[in-house]
């Protein structure tokens, strides 16, 4: 189904409310500057924008609060992201610091540059959790920026690459300049600035 997913969401219910699911994953158009198109945040039907309404000329967070409103109570999503959402300023470090006091963020996959058609900036991959949020303690951070291949004029992440990221994301393993589980407490004294490095 081709659409645009914020002004005219194909999945609702009869009640014209958003349909939830169990998992989201998605790879949306990144840092859209016309999100808005057809949608007025501030009196939005669906009630995405709870955690604040991204930047007119930004719509990363948009489609992160659209995915994080279309999960049930328990659902869970992972969602590829420019890392400037990791630490941008402004309205999405007001949205940044809601969404991960409440919990939502269960972890954050660095990936290699130069992955995707179309661009070749470092993307993330968001690991969302709704189920148990209000107990989380930290972010499970992963640098995978390092582990790939080249492919022609793209990297490639190999199976090997994807192996040892969903391995060590299933076990929560910390590796030295690799992996970490950072405490919410860090992140606070951090100013809520997700980016990986730091």
């Amino acid at each position: 189904w081709q659409d645009n997913s914020l002004s005219h969401p194909h999945f609702t219910n009869r009640d014209g409310s958003l349909k939830t699911f169990d998992f989201v994953v998605a790879n949306f158009p990144f840092s859209n500057k016309n999100w808005t198109s057809g949608l007025n945040p501030a009196e939005d039907l669906y009630n995405r924008f709870e955690y604040g309404i991204p930047p007119a000329k930004n719509g990363d967070y948009a489609f992160l609060l659209h995915i994080l409103t279309s999960l049930k109570s328990t659902g869970k999503g992972a969602v590829i992201h420019p890392h400037g959402v990791l630490f941008r300023g402004g309205a999405e470090a007001a949205i940044r610091k809601r969404i991960v006091k409440q919990g939502f963020i269960k972890g954050i996959i660095g990936l290699p540059a130069n992955l995707f058609y179309g661009t070749g900036i470092p993307a993330c991959i968001i690991v969302l959790d709704k189920e148990n949020a209000g107990t989380r303690k930290g972010i499970f951070m992963i640098d995978a920026s390092n582990d790939y291949m080249k492919d022609g004029n793209k990297n490639r992440l190999r199976h090997q690459d994807i192996r040892k990221i969903v391995d060590v994301f299933n076990a929560q393993m910390e590796i030295p300049k690799y992996s970490r589980m950072v405490p919410l407490a860090e992140i606070r004294e951090n100013d809520f600035n997700l980016n990986i490095p730091r």
